[in-house]
């Protein structure tokens, strides 16, 4: 079945991937490693999408584009990394990711399914630490809301990974608990971004179209407490969820970025009239 939000993020993962390497801003590499969080969750679903049958054209387009743009990514991080720290954790995430690329390429299956989703949670949680360590390098306070507005991409995947996990008739312990937790989370942070002073017009018009899908969305996750599964549904109102959040946190960026310009054309004032 044709879906046009799976296939605008495609698109917009494929653009990515086809843009020239130049030297990241502190504001895009918050962005690209936000990216990255999203990317590891992004692949197990799509992995449990294809061990289910599930739009397994758009699953496999998602598969081998989200793999090939984290590997791409990572390459730019690294040529950016400006500390010891950050350089070294982008090196712990290379290590693990090396693994979870080799095992996500396999067919899928219901016996390696926990393992995969195991290791893309060990590569979120090494690239949240970088995410961390480039916000407070970047020193500018509106890097929180591209950090919190990129997370939201991550949670979205996140969700739908759950989702198709109890969807394929698979736990682990804690697995209830971790849907409830990254469903509370989107919503915590979908209010505070909705409530920031530095909210332009048109993120204000983004957020509240996201508000809508996510209402909507919340009634499809209630209906896997009753164990039935819409797991196509879901699958296409994240993605929905992940295409708005993505030009938000687009726009986020632009916004850290004019607030850098500003600190730095203030230093340099600063330092003229000193002289």
């Amino acid at each position: 079945m044709f879906n046009p939000f799976a296939k605008g993020v495609t698109l917009l993962l494929a653009l990515a991937l086809s843009l020239p390497t130049w030297a990241l801003s502190n504001a895009e590499a918050v962005n690209m490693s936000g990216l990255q969080r999203m990317l590891s969750q992004r692949i197990a679903k799509s992995y449990l999408m294809l061990g289910q049958r599930v739009s397994v054209q758009e699953a496999t387009k998602q598969r081998e584009t989200s793999i090939a743009l984290f590997e791409s990514n990572l390459k730019e991080l690294k040529a950016y990394a400006p500390t010891p720290e950050m350089n070294e954790g982008l090196k712990k995430v290379e290590t693990v990711w090396m693994g979870y690329k080799k095992r996500v390429l396999q067919t899928p299956s219901r016996e390696e399914a926990l393992t995969v989703i195991r290791q893309s949670d060990e590569v979120l949680k090494l690239s949240e630490s970088v995410v961390k360590m480039v916000q407070e390098y970047s020193k500018v306070s509106s890097a929180r809301l591209v950090n919190i507005s990129g997370r939201q991409r991550m949670l979205s995947q996140r969700i739908a990974k759950l989702y198709l996990t109890k969807s394929w008739g698979l736990t682990y312990e804690g697995l209830d608990q971790d849907l409830t937790t990254a469903i509370n989370d989107y919503e915590n942070a979908l209010a505070e971004l909705t409530a920031s002073p530095l909210n332009t017009d048109e993120i204000k018009q983004g957020l509240g179209k996201v508000q809508g899908i996510w209402k909507f969305s919340k009634s499809g996750f209630a209906l896997s407490n009753e164990n039935l599964y819409v797991p196509t549904a879901i699958a296409n109102t994240t993605e929905n969820l992940l295409k708005h959040m993505q030009a938000i946190t687009k726009q986020y960026e632009v916004q850290m970025q004019i607030a850098a310009n500003k600190s730095s054309n203030n230093s340099n004032n600063n330092s003229s009239n000193k002289t």
